[in-house]
C-alpha cells in the first residue's frame, strides 16, 4: 500500500491543499471541547483512574487524527483519524463494562477489543477514491464499517434502560446522536451537487457530543468495585 497516497472522500474537498476543507477541519475542535469537559468533570470529582484519564486523551486524539486527514488527506493520515475513534469504542466497553458492571473484564476481553480495533482500522485504511473525484466507497460511503459500534451502543443502552440505570438517559441521548452522525457521514456524497459543503462536518459534530456524554457516563454514574470475571 502507498501510505502517500492521497484520498479524498468527502463534497468540501475539491483539490489536494492542505487547507481544502476548512469547515471539516476547524470542526475537529469539538472533540478537544468533548475531552476538555471530560476533564473537568473528572478533575471535580477527584477521579484519577489512569483508564478514564486515557479515553479523555483518546476523545482530544480522535480531533488530532481526524485534523491530520482533513488536511493532509493521504492514506497514513486516514489510519490516524480511524485508529483513536477504534480504540475509544474498545477502551470505552472495557471501562464500561469494570464501572457499570462491578466485575473486571476477564483479559481475553481486552485482547479480543484490541484486535477489533486493529481490524476495523486497518480496513478503513482501504478506502478511498483517485484524487479530486468525490467518490464513496460503496452505497454507504464506507459508514459500514461503525455497525459494530452502533450495535454496542445499542445494547448499551437497552440494558441501562432495563437496569435502570441513572444514567440511562445520557446512553440513550449518546446512542441517538450517534445514528444521527452516522446519517450526516453517509449521504455527505450524495448531495455534493446541490450542497457543495457536504455534511462531513456534522458527523464531526454529533459525534463529538456522543463522546462528550460517553464521558460523563462513566464520570457522573456509579462506580462500582470491579471484580475478576469468570467469563469474558
Amino acid at each position: 500500500m502507498d501510505w502517500l497516497q492521497p484520498v479524498d472522500l468527502y463534497c468540501e474537498r475539491t483539490s489536494a491543499a492542505f487547507w481544502a476543507e476548512p469547515v471539516n477541519t476547524l470542526t475537529n475542535i469539538a472533540f478537544v471541547l468533548a475531552a476538555l469537559w471530560g476533564a473537568r468533570t473528572a478533575r471535580a470529582r477527584s477521579d484519577r483512574d489512569p483508564l478514564v484519564w486515557a479515553l479523555i486523551v483518546l476523545a482530544a486524539a480522535v480531533g488530532v487524527g481526524s485534523f491530520l486527514f482533513h488536511t493532509i488527506a493521504e492514506r497514513w493520515a486516514e489510519l490516524a483519524d480511524t485508529l483513536p475513534i477504534w480504540a475509544f469504542v474498545a477502551l470505552f466497553i472495557y471501562v464500561a463494562i469494570a464501572r457499570m458492571s462491578g466485575r473486571k473484564p476477564h483479559a481475553l476481553t481486552a485482547v479480543a477489543l484490541a484486535a477489533m480495533v486493529a481490524a476495523v482500522a486497518w480496513s478503513a485504511a482501504q478506502e478511498g477514491a483517485a484524487p479530486g473525484v468525490v467518490a464513496p466507497p460503496g452505497p454507504l460511503n464506507g459508514s459500514g464499517q461503525y455497525a459494530p459500534a452502533v450495535i454496542a451502543l445499542a445494547v448499551f443502552a437497552a440494558v441501562s434502560w432495563r437496569r435502570h440505570h441513572p444514567m440511562r438517559v445520557w446512553i440513550a441521548a449518546a446512542t441517538a446522536t450517534f445514528c444521527l452522525s452516522l446519517v450526516f457521514r453517509t449521504i455527505d456524497p450524495a448531495i455534493c451537487s446541490s450542497f457543495p459543503l457536504g455534511t462531513h462536518f456534522l458527523w464531526h459534530l454529533c459525534n463529538a457530543l456522543m463522546i462528550g456524554l460517553l464521558l460523563q457516563v462513566i464520570l457522573r454514574g456509579p462506580r462500582h468495585t470491579a471484580t475478576p470475571a469468570r467469563i469474558c
